[in-house]
């Protein structure tokens, strides 16, 4: 029998959809096969044919649901299309509002949808819409970060929020291990989303300097030095590389835009340059300064020491989770 599960799936947690492809169809079917929801990464451009394959592809590592996130900031219709055509288990929104009409969309479709929120704002308007679940990120989250308020004030609040109802809050932000787990749902949530722990295993797309630095470094920062020109006003936390250091205080005017290429990467099947104080972490596929570009973390990062496999995460969360409970909440 599982332990707090949701949504239908044998543990309440989440492997969060890791751009560009970080989270690919290994990490994602990996998850899946272990209890667990894995989210893929849909492209930030719009490649329905592409998607789909990468869709198929995970259906070939595993018979369990899984989901795919978009982040609505970027051009997605004709990726959402795909998803909802698709009908996989769950569709995961960021960086834009969960409407009542595309809420309408996936539940024509059979398609449940969660969007991420970084306020107690947005989670009433997802809960207004019709959400089947909130995932509530906390300012400690690696990446693109919208919220400013930390989980352990946000949780409970939207948790307040949501009341009886039966839409599933699930907390993400900072958390690595058992212990997070358990904090959590001590604050009210009924699961949890992980994006670093998951990008330290062995399925993840992550290039293995990438992998490497989330191993060795200890310490982050909430930054805006990278990718302005791509995708302005939206705050990131990253990794205190000795680049990142260097750098951290880039004027406000400069940008990737005029920079200099210090990489190559195929993203989603597309070649893609990489500049100087560009957005896009390295994938396998990377090519060039990579101690230069871009690392996301998020705050629980000094807690990982291990590069594991996926389903070997899953399991020690569960069974470390049990164990706190049992030995300290009798």
């Amino acid at each position: 029998m599982g332990w707090r599960g949701i949504f239908g799936f044998e543990y309440g947690i989440v492997q969060a959809p890791l751009g560009p492809d970080i989270s690919g169809p290994q990490l994602v079917a990996a998850v899946a096969n272990a209890g667990g929801l894995g989210l893929l990464r849909a492209p930030d451009w719009e490649s329905p044919d592409y998607l789909r394959e990468l869709i198929k592809k995970t259906r070939t590592l595993t018979d369990k649901p899984f989901g795919v996130g978009v982040v609505l900031a970027f051009p997605h219709e004709e990726n959402l299309k795909v998803i909802l055509d698709e009908k996989v288990a769950v569709l995961q929104t960021y960086w834009g509002d969960c409407t009542a009409e595309l809420v309408a969309k996936a539940h024509s479709a059979g398609v449940k949808i969660v969007p991420q929120v970084g306020s107690v704002e947005s989670a009433k308007q997802a809960i207004d819409a019709g959400a089947d679940g909130i995932i509530i990120q906390g300012r400690e989250a690696g990446g693109h970060v919208i919220g400013q308020e930390s989980l352990i004030s946000l949780v409970p609040r939207v948790v307040n929020l949501v009341g009886d109802r039966d839409i599933p809050v699930i907390a993400a932000g900072g958390i690595v291990d058992a212990r997070g787990y358990v904090a959590a749902l001590a604050l009210g949530a009924q699961g949890v989303c992980l994006g670093t722990r998951f990008l330290a295993t062995e399925e993840s797309y992550a290039n293995p300097i990438y992998k490497r630095k989330v191993i060795e470094l200890d310490d982050t920062e909430y930054t805006d030095v990278f990718g302005r020109a791509r995708w302005p006003s939206a705050p990131h936390r990253v990794l205190q590389t000795p680049f990142f250091k260097e750098w951290r205080s880039l004027p406000t005017d400069e940008s990737e835009a005029n920079k200099p290429v210090i990489g190559h990467s195929t993203i989603h099947g597309v070649e893609k340059e990489i500049r100087r104080f560009a957005g896009t972490v390295p994938n396998v596929t990377t090519t060039g300064d990579l101690e230069s570009m871009v690392m996301y973390a998020g705050e629980g990062v000094g807690l990982i020491k291990e590069i594991l496999p996926a389903s070997e995460v899953i399991k020690r969360l569960v069974e470390g989770a049990q164990l706190i409970i049992q030995q300290n909440f009798k």
